[in-house]
């Protein structure tokens, strides 16, 4: 089995969101990868309902990167954002096009890209913990799948994703 390489930066590239909001969400992933010791590359395991590696890469992180994330709930959340976004468009063809509202019970909405204009095909919900166990990753990946319920009516189905970060790993359950 070949390891795809994704550049966090890439994110700017595939995804529809605006350039501005993916370099956010790209150089939050970089910060959150280098607080947990991870010099400019990382393998990434994704277990769950999709299954891979990656070969994660990014950008050397600066002191003034580091400043501007001090508050690293948000930079996991952004960071969070980062890698599940790659993962999906690289796993199933689907790509972020909205954000959803708070109170939906998601996060943001995926199409299916040969979809001529974007039509929603699918929700994503997304959850970051910067260094914790695989007991927390399946603790907080049944808490978000609970939380996608209160959108059930949609009758789309969800994908619901747990990044973290110290032993990058990335869980998702389709539902």
């Amino acid at each position: 089995m070949t390891i795809q390489k994704i550049n966090v930066y890439e994110l700017e590239e595939l995804s529809y969101l605006t350039t501005v909001r993916c370099a956010d969400f790209s150089e939050a992933a970089a910060v959150c990868l280098d607080h947990n010791c991870h010099n400019q590359e990382a393998t990434l395991s994704v277990s769950g309902d999709l299954q891979a590696e990656f070969n994660l890469m990014w950008k050397e992180v600066n002191q003034q990167m580091r400043d501007s994330r001090e508050d690293m709930q948000d930079s996991v959340e952004s960071g969070a954002y980062c890698l599940a976004m790659l993962v999906i468009e690289k796993l199933t063809k689907l790509k972020v096009f909205k954000q959803s509202q708070k109170g939906t019970g998601f996060d943001f909405w995926l199409s299916d890209e040969s979809i001529d204009g974007f039509e929603a095909s699918a929700r994503l919900e997304v959850s970051g913990i910067l260094k914790g166990s695989m007991s927390q990753i399946e603790n907080r990946l049944k808490e978000k799948v609970e939380q996608t319920r209160r959108s059930d009516t949609m009758e789309l189905p969800a994908y619901v994703v747990v990044v973290e970060f110290s032993h990058p790993h990335l869980k998702i359950v389709k539902r």
